[in-house]
């Protein structure tokens, strides 16, 4: 079990400090962060905290997993490892390809 947990569907008006005072209940939090959108500083409705012990993380599951919270039900799990992002579309823009011009 890890210690890094993510927490989705939170409302949009959930701090990190407020996303920090939830976990905290039960365990000893390590860090908190609802993640928000760089343009525009809105929270895009999910964070992650890193919790001081499994047995923390594994409490804060237990407790909190299909919980309400400000009218949204909470999705609370064990972080995923960041997926690989491949480095853009790559290559030519997509259209028709092969430079071929059908004439009807």
């Amino acid at each position: 079990m890890g210690k890094r947990l993510y927490v989705g569907n939170l409302s949009y008006d959930v701090s990190s400090s407020d996303l920090e005072a939830m976990m905290s209940v039960h365990g000893t939090v390590l860090s908190a962060e609802v993640i928000t959108d760089r343009s525009t500083g809105q929270s895009k409705g999910f964070g992650f905290v890193e919790m001081d012990s499994d047995a923390g993380a594994q409490a804060a599951i237990a407790a909190l997993d299909g919980q309400e919270h400000g009218g949204r039900s909470l999705t609370v799990n064990e972080a995923r490892p960041r997926a690989e992002r491949s480095g853009g579309r790559g290559g030519y823009g997509g259209g028709r390809g092969g430079g071929r011009r059908d004439r009807y």
